[in-house]
C-alpha cells in the first residue's frame, strides 16, 4: 500500500499539512520521546504508544484495536525495528479506516444518477454547521453543480441569517422562512424549488438542539418524511458535523446524535486549531460511520473532502 502517490494537488495537501500542524507535532514529539533510546519495538513501545494514541484522542477501544494490530505484526516479524514504526502505524490506521469507507475520495463529486442529491445536515450550535454548509455549497459549486440552500434550523434567527449571508458569498439560491416556521415545511419548499430549478445538490439545515433527544427525533423524522413526498428516497446523506477541536466531546455528541437519526457520514471541523486530530480516526472507528470533510482551515477553500492516504500521511509526516 503506497502512501506516497499524490492524490491531491500540491496546494491542497499544504492546506492540510498546515491544518494538521499541531496534531502532528503534538503527537510525533511524544512518539520521539517513547522510542528514545530504543531499537526494538516491546513491550515498553507499545505500552508508551498506547498512552500516547489515547492521549491524542483516538479514543480508548480504537487504541486498543490499533495497538493489537501492531502486536500482531510484531510477534510476526519477531524482530521490529523503532523505525519502521510510524510507516506501520500509518498502514493500520488506513487500514482501520477502510473499514468504514473513510476516505475513498478525493474530490467533492455526487453519484451522477441521483438528483436533486438531498443531504440533510445535523450537529449542535458551534461546531462550524452553518459554515460547513456554506463551504460546501462553495465546492459543490466550483465543482460545477447547481446547489440549492433550505434554511430548516428556524429555531434561531441567527442561523437563518448566517446561511443567507453564506448563499450570498457563495451565489446560491436560499429557501428560508420565518424563525419559529416549521422545519418540515421548508424543507418540503427547498425540495420544490430545488426540482423545478433542476438543481444538482440540496443542502438542508437543521436545528442543533440536543436537549431533547425524543423531541429532535420526532423533528429529524418529520423533515425526512415531507421530504420524501418530493423526493422519494431523500435525504441520500445525513451529515453530522463535529467539532474535533472538542476530542472526547465529539465522541459523546456522535453517540447522542447516531442515537437519535441515522446518520450517514461526518464532517469533522476546526482540525486547525487543535491538537485533537486523532479524534478523527477515533470517531469513524467507533461509530462505523465514514469521514467525508474535515475543516482545516477557515478559508472558505479549507473543507476538504477526506482522504485517508493524504490525512495518515499529513499526520505522520
Amino acid at each position: 500500500m503506497s502512501f506516497f502517490k499524490r492524490l491531491f494537488s500540491s496546494e491542497k495537501k499544504e492546506t492540510l499539512d498546515k491544518g494538521l500542524e499541531k496534531s502532528k507535532t503534538s503527537f510525533l514529539s511524544k512518539l520521539t520521546k517513547a522510542i528514545a533510546g530504543k531499537s526494538k519495538v516491546d513491550d515498553e513501545v507499545l505500552d508508551n504508544l498506547e498512552e500516547i494514541l489515547v492521549t491524542s484522542d483516538v479514543g480508548v477501544n480504537t487504541t486498543l484495536k490499533i495497538i493489537e494490530r501492531i502486536e500482531s505484526r510484531v510477534s510476526e516479524d519477531k524482530y521490529m525495528g523503532t523505525d519502521e514504526l510510524n510507516h506501520i502505524l500509518r498502514e493500520e490506521i488506513a487500514g482501520l479506516l477502510s473499514e468504514t469507507k473513510s476516505g475513498e475520495e478525493t474530490e467533492f463529486t455526487i453519484p451522477s444518477n441521483t438528483k436533486p442529491y438531498v443531504i440533510m445536515v445535523v450537529g449542535v450550535n458551534g461546531v462550524g454547521k452553518t459554515t460547513t454548509i456554506g463551504k460546501l455549497a462553495f465546492q459543490f459549486k466550483k465543482a460545477g453543480y447547481k446547489v440549492v440552500l433550505g434554511a430548516a434550523d428556524t429555531f434561531r434567527a441567527a442561523a437563518i441569517d448566517q446561511l443567507q449571508i453564506w448563499a450570498d458569498r457563495v451565489g446560491v439560491p436560499i429557501v428560508k422562512q420565518q424563525m419559529g416556521s416549521d422545519p418540515a415545511s421548508v424543507a418540503f419548499d427547498t425540495l420544490q424549488s430545488a426540482v423545478a430549478q433542476n438543481a444538482d445538490v440540496v443542502i438542508i439545515d437543521t436545528a442543533g438542539r440536543l436537549h431533547n433527544k425524543v423531541g429532535l427525533m420526532n423533528e429529524l423524522s418529520k423533515v425526512k418524511k415531507v421530504m420524501q413526498k418530493v423526493v422519494g428516497d431523500a435525504p441520500h446523506d445525513v451529515l453530522l458535523v463535529l467539532d474535533g477541536s472538542t476530542g472526547q466531546n465529539a465522541f459523546e455528541q456522535a453517540k447522542q446524535f447516531t442515537a437519535a437519526t441515522e446518520v450517514s457520514c461526518l464532517a469533522v471541523t476546526k482540525l486547525d486549531g487543535t491538537a485533537k486530530g486523532g479524534v478523527v480516526i477515533g470517531i469513524s472507528d467507533q461509530f462505523q460511520i465514514p469521514v467525508k470533510y474535515i475543516g482545516v482551515g477557515e478559508g472558505i477553500e479549507d473543507l476538504q473532502v477526506f482522504n485517508k492516504y493524504e490525512f495518515v500521511d499529513s499526520f505522520f509526516k
